[in-house]
């Protein structure tokens, strides 16, 4: 695939604005990166990030309630968003003709929203909000998996500690003062980057940025970076047993991992797909096909930048299987992997599958638009999309032996066990 082009521009207030045309179908997206996410809420105010990504739709100075959705779909165009520990984005894809649509929606709720914020806007996005957290963690078998895990791994008063979603009290707590202060501080231009993909003319979508997103102010008392450190290894094996309403035992198991970025980081990110990727991979294979004693086996690498990132895998026992059982037999083939290493076919299927998904993914311009933002917003390097594939095809069977032992190990394992409620009692 050729390569993504790219054309990095800042604004005097600091917003990064990456260009990226593709005149190839006649769509435009636009994606916007906020660098804030559940990492950077404070102790008794989590889930604020979650929260402004539902308040960024309750209109602003110039937008109705609503009208960003009506405007973008009566255009013929679609759009959502996105929290993550690391940051919070904002999306459209939409006829080429429709950019400045788009530009001006963005720009008019970054520098509005306050001006349009009530206590009843608020009252209802957390109803929502709350509501969600009921039907995706709470009321969800295995839901509150994520929560536990990061609990358990990441020590307290850790920015990763808590969950993006954010704890019922915190939502509860939440008052109209706390999340103007949220949004003051970090919907800011020197505070986000811009990427515009698609159909459009550089130079004219160039001066519509200017000009919609220009007068805005940056926040020059941007608070520094939240303390990420932690050390690289939990330091002992650390054992949770759950009894809950869930139809089967399940076991997650979690290590910390050096950072998304780095070397070692991609090197997990090739063991995760060996393992797990497809009913080819190692575990698959092994326990549901071959022993029969899993209903599912996942494993991925959490692309999280701060301090540590995770490398998780969980299994579902199948029926009757006891879930010590199931737990010997998964870390046996982990520990064969980090011992033996991949085959030379491991990393064909793996290289190959990766390569058609990197491939296919950045043909949609909307996923297009989300990588560049991404890149740039976390290591102010958009140019890292086009040596996704080359960094993974680096990957070697040495690279990926020396990353599970050093990472995928009993000292630095959370082992996280869900056993029916009735099983249990």
């Amino acid at each position: 695939m050729a390569e993504v082009p790219i054309q990095r521009h800042r604004l005097e207030n600091g917003l990064r604005v990456i260009l990226s045309r593709d005149p190839r179908a006649p769509v435009v997206a636009v994606n916007l990166w906020y660098d804030v996410g559940s990492k950077h809420e404070k102790a008794g105010k989590t889930g604020f990030a979650h929260l402004f990504e539902h308040m960024m739709f309750q209109g602003s100075a110039n937008v109705e309630k609503g009208q960003h959705f009506s405007l973008i779909q009566a255009a013929g165009g679609t759009l959502n968003a996105s929290t993550w520990l690391d940051r919070t984005n904002y999306y459209e894809t939409l006829p080429g003709h429709e950019l400045e649509l788009a530009l001006w929606l963005e720009a008019d709720r970054m520098a509005s929203l306050l001006p349009a914020m009530t206590q009843e806007k608020l009252d209802n996005q957390r109803d929502v909000v709350k509501n969600e957290r009921r039907w995706s963690v709470d009321n969800q078998p295995y839901g509150d998996w994520d929560e536990l895990i990061q609990a358990l791994v990441y020590p307290k008063g850790h920015p990763y500690h808590h969950s993006t979603i954010g704890s019922m009290e915190d939502l509860s707590a939440a008052s109209l003062d706390d999340v103007r202060e949220f949004f003051a501080t970090y919907y800011a231009p020197n505070n986000a980057v811009l990427t515009i993909a698609g159909d459009f003319e550089a130079d004219a979508a160039l001066d519509m940025v200017r000009r919609h997103f220009g007068p805005i102010p940056p926040n020059r008392e941007l608070p520094a970076p939240p303390d990420m450190t932690v050390d690289p290894l939990i330091g002992s094996e650390v054992r949770e047993t759950k009894a809950d309403q869930v139809p089967l035992p399940r076991i997650y198991w979690a290590h910390r991992a050096p950072p998304f970025g780095t070397d070692e980081f991609d090197a997990l990110d090739v063991a995760a797909d060996v393992l797990g990727s497809g009913r080819a991979s190692r575990l698959y294979a092994s326990l549901v096909r071959e022993q029969r004693l899993a209903q599912d086996v996942s494993v991925f690498a959490f692309p999280i930048v701060g301090g540590a990132s995770l490398f998780t895998l969980w299994a579902t026992a199948r029926p009757g299987i006891a879930p010590e059982t199931l737990e010997a037999a998964t870390l046996a083939e982990v520990d064969r992997l980090a011992i033996d290493g991949p085959t030379d076919a491991d990393l064909e299927r793996v290289r190959n599958l990766h390569a058609a998904h990197s491939a296919g993914s950045l043909e949609r311009i909307g996923e297009r638009a989300d990588r560049l933002s991404m890149y740039a917003c976390l290591f102010d390097e958009p140019e890292r999309i086009n040596s996704e594939v080359a960094r993974y095809a680096a990957v070697d069977a040495a690279r990926v032996s020396e990353a599970l032992r050093a990472s995928v190990r009993s000292d630095n394992r959370v082992t996280l066990t869900y056993v029916p409620a009735e099983a249990a009692s």
